[in-house]
């Protein structure tokens, strides 16, 4: 059986779009061609009457679109959806019938025709052949920008893997010399104070300080690093968790009279000695940077559809608006050393293991009226979750 050519195949011209028709009536070939001129189409067209000559012309042209006849006396226009999908191809398939019931269309749409057109409606037909046009350009745009975004993300978790590692290689080979430093300029300044002149004891003393709190900036650094890389994640009783901060923090507790409060804490999906260090360092800044009157800080905690939302409040000398985000920013200091110990970096690590725990941590803040930290963390592990709706559906 030799095949009707409606166009022969050319170098197409500038919009012009390849066509591969399914069709064994010569007549109705014609007609679908008529319409597309009519719609205002600039097309090359061929058509095929077998599934050999359609599987041939796939390989030798890759049309934009495919328009076949529902019924053919060897094989059915939604064969040929199979031959796409065997091929690899996802070229837009319109039918075209002269009868095809409700039923019939839905099950053609389902299985992943893009239309289909009545033979007594052709005139709908260039329409159908624009809306599939364009629904494939829109998908090819979609996958090209998800290709993009998924080769960032890879890009970026390899760039921070790779900071990671250079912080902590760095931190840990500075340690050794730096311990050095501290130990020889503390043993200078024993074995010589007095016997130099007052700024000569000065500048040891600077250099002692120095040496001192570059040992727990670089301390503090180690610790950033390994903030939020464990993927050790558990389910975690906060109350159990906030009876060992307390216990921990009991000597600034007491030093500073503050009183600490929590209600009935949930059990949460995380890294138990990161969430412990999450609840200490929210509960030993709001000891630290109190007001006049002793400390009073309450932790509570209540469900927020899949998170757990945690509060925690105190009345210090709270924190203005405008430095609301900033203060979660690595090494970021509101205070001069003078006035509050620390490297300014407590808040960092918060952020970084709650927001790999899947949460987000910020502060309400108000200026000499205390600060509410808050911060969210799943109420399941995404594993659970399909464990629970596999239970569900059985």
């Amino acid at each position: 059986m030799t095949e009707t050519k409606v166009e022969s195949w050319l170098t197409p011209r500038p919009n012009e779009i390849r066509v591969l028709h399914v069709e064994d009536n010569e007549m109705d070939a014609e007609l679908v061609a008529q319409a597309l001129r009519k719609g205002g189409f600039s097309f090359t067209a061929v058509v095929v009457q077998t599934e050999a000559e359609f599987e041939r012309e796939l390989r030798l042209q890759n049309p934009d679109v495919v328009i076949a006849d529902y019924n053919l006396p060897q094989w059915k226009g939604m064969d040929a959806l199979d031959v796409l999908r065997r091929e690899g191809l996802e070229i837009p398939l319109i039918l075209v019938s002269g009868a095809l019931g409700d039923v019939t269309a839905v099950e053609c749409i389902k299985r992943g025709a893009t239309d289909y057109v009545l033979k007594d409606g052709l005139a709908r037909l260039p329409e159908a052949v624009r809306r599939a046009l364009e629904g494939e350009r829109l998908l090819r745009m979609r996958r090209q920008a998800e290709a993009e975004l998924a080769g960032k993300v890879k890009e970026l978790a390899r760039s921070n893997a790779e900071l990671e590692q250079f912080a902590y290689i760095a931190s840990h080979d500075l340690q050794e010399p730096l311990r050095m430093v501290a130990a020889y300029t503390q043993l200078l300044g024993e074995r010589y104070r007095g016997r130099l002149d007052e700024d000569a004891d000065k500048f040891i003393g600077y250099a002692c300080e120095g040496a001192l709190r570059m040992q727990t900036l670089i301390q503090d650094l180690l610790a950033f690093s390994r903030a939020g890389r464990s993927d050790a994640c558990v389910r975690v009783d906060c109350k159990t968790v906030m009876n060992e901060v307390l216990l921990s923090l009991g000597p600034a507790i007491k030093e500073s009279g503050a009183t600490v409060t929590f209600t009935e804490l949930p059990e949460v999906w995380a890294d138990r000695s990161q969430i412990t260090q999450v609840l200490q360092n929210l509960i030993g800044n709001a000891i630290k940077f109190r007001g006049k009157e002793a400390p009073v800080i309450s932790v509570q905690a209540e469900k927020e559809g899949e998170h757990w939302l945690f509060n925690v409040s105190d009345n210090g000398i709270g924190i203005s608006p405008e430095h609301a985000e900033n203060i979660f920013v690595v090494f970021q200091r509101l205070h001069t050393r003078t006035e509050y110990a620390g490297n300014g970096i407590g808040l960092a690590i918060c952020k970084k293991i709650v927001e790999h725990c899947g949460g987000k941590i910020w502060v309400e803040a108000q200026p000499d009226h205390g600060s509410v930290f808050k911060f969210t963390l799943p109420c399941e592990h995404h594993g659970e979750k399909r464990v629970a709706a596999a239970g569900a559906g059985g």
